[in-house]
C-alpha cells in the first residue's frame, strides 16, 4: 500500500508517494525531523526530484537520491526521468540508511 501527503495544492508537478513502512519510520524520528521530512517532500512536488538546496543532497546512482534532514537524519527517494512520480524508500537514521 502506498501512501501521499496531501497538502491539497493544486499546482504541484510532482506526486510524492511511500510504503507504509515509510510511515512507521516516520513516526520513529523527532518531531522536528519529521517536519523537515514533509517540507522536503512538500519541495519535490513541487520542483521535482533533483534538490540541490537541501544540505548533502547527492546522486546515488541510477533514478537514487538522498538528503540530510538533520546531522543523524536523512532521506532517500527514487524518480525516474521524465516521471512524474517520486517513491520515497527510505527515512530515518544516517547509520541505517541504504547506500
Amino acid at each position: 500500500m502506498e501512501q501521499e501527503l496531501n497538502t491539497g495544492e493544486k499546482k504541484n508537478k510532482y506526486r510524492v508517494i511511500w510504503k507504509r513502512k515509510i510511515e512507521k519510520q516516520i513516526a520513529k524520528m523527532p518531531e522536528k525531523m519529521q517536519n523537515k521530512f514533509y517540507e522536503l517532500v512538500s519541495d519535490i512536488r513541487r520542483t521535482g526530484p533533483i534538490q540541490k538546496s537541501w544540505p548533502n543532497f547527492s546522486d546515488l546512482g541510477k533514478d537514487l537520491y538522498h538528503c540530510h534532514l538533520g546531522y543523524s537524519w536523512v532521506a532517500c527517494w527514487t524518480a525516474e526521468k521524465n516521471e512524474i512520480i517520486v517513491e520515497v524508500y527510505y527515512v530515518g537514521s544516517r547509520e541505517q540508511a541504504p547506500y
